[in-house]
């Protein structure tokens, strides 16, 4: 299964983040991805289940 989160999307807003901040944080490991989207995925099948326990077919920003 393919990733759902971008890898080269997560380095420019962890640079972005690092900035605004004023931290030190300068790499990111190989797990970090794999991490990443196994939590947004998670965060996902939550939206769903919620939008389902309200009768709608369309997930809403208040889902997540």
């Amino acid at each position: 299964m393919p990733l759902v989160v971008v890898k080269s999307q997560i380095a420019a807003i962890v640079k972005e983040k690092v900035k605004e901040q004023e931290s030190h944080v300068d790499n990111i490991t190989n797990d970090f991805a794999p991490a990443l989207d196994k939590k947004v995925r998670e965060i996902i099948s939550e939206a769903i289940k919620r939008a389902s326990l309200n009768n709608r077919r369309t997930l809403m920003g208040r889902d997540v």
